[in-house]
């Protein structure tokens, strides 16, 4: 693995002749309660797309750590971007790293706003620039979340603030996390929630979405190598098929 915020051009250029794929973590600027960082999800995709350019021999990428939070802009601290900077960040880079023949590019995303641009711009990439790109929305979270977490979700498919965000943040970044602050809150959702913008804030007073008490480092730990071994299924299928269309053979 190769971290570019620190490698000079020159070792860029070994592994860029080595045939690398670059891997970007996409995160969010936003409110986690009161007893974790604004950044816990840039915290969380940073630290598997550091595992995955690790087992992969990558290009790690310095990570982006703003997203599509408007939901959560009710909360101090929050800053959000919109659907087009995102698509257009993803755009960008990916056709910089196209011109400087880097393979493909992975990205990491831990924030579900950041979901339908990157989404949309992988596609683009592929499609209409010949670049492969891909994204790793955390798949195979809600499994594994089933096996190691003692609490339950505040929704179905809802992690913000609880016990698994907490357990992850306090494996890779223990001194920004207050357990002491920590605190449940299982509010209930709007009927109307996921069929029109409504803000947090105003029906979820912490910012909390489950328990986080009984979070620990080694359930992060667990969570996110269990994660790492699903994802690197899915980015080596990826990086195969890359290897196929070069060797001149079908897809």
């Amino acid at each position: 693995m190769i971290d570019t915020r620190v490698a000079t051009w020159p070792e860029i250029k070994e592994y860029i002749d080595r045939r690398a794929v670059a891997i970007l973590a996409f995160g969010a600027q936003e409110e986690h309660g009161p007893h974790l960082p604004l950044s816990t999800d840039t915290v969380e995709a940073g630290g598997l797309a550091r595992r995955l350019a690790e087992e992969l021999d990558a290009m790690l990428l310095p990570p982006i750590p703003y997203g599509d939070s408007w939901g959560a802009g009710g909360f101090p601290g929050t800053v959000s971007i919109t659907f087009s900077t995102i698509y257009s960040l993803i755009i960008d880079i990916g056709k910089s790293l196209k011109f400087n023949h880097v393979r493909g590019l992975i990205v990491v995303n831990g924030h579900f706003g950041n979901h339908n641009p990157i989404e949309l711009a992988a596609r683009e990439l592929t499609a209409q620039s010949d670049f492969p790109t891909m994204m790793l929305d955390f798949p195979g979270l809600v499994e594994i979340a089933g096996q190691v977490l003692e609490s339950k979700p505040a929704a179905p498919t809802f992690y913000h603030a609880d016990e698994f965000e907490t357990s992850m943040v306090l494996a890779l970044e223990p001194t920004t996390v207050h357990m002491d602050r920590a605190q449940a809150e299982y509010p209930e959702f709007p009927v109307s929630y996921y069929s029109e913008p409504i803000l947090l804030n105003t029906f979820c007073k912490s910012g909390v979405f489950g328990d986080p008490r009984p979070a620990t480092a080694e359930k992060g730990k667990r969570m996110l190598e269990m994660l790492t071994r699903e994802n690197l299924k899915i980015a080596r299928a990826f990086i195969d098929r890359i290897d196929t269309r070069e060797n001149g053979l079908k897809p």
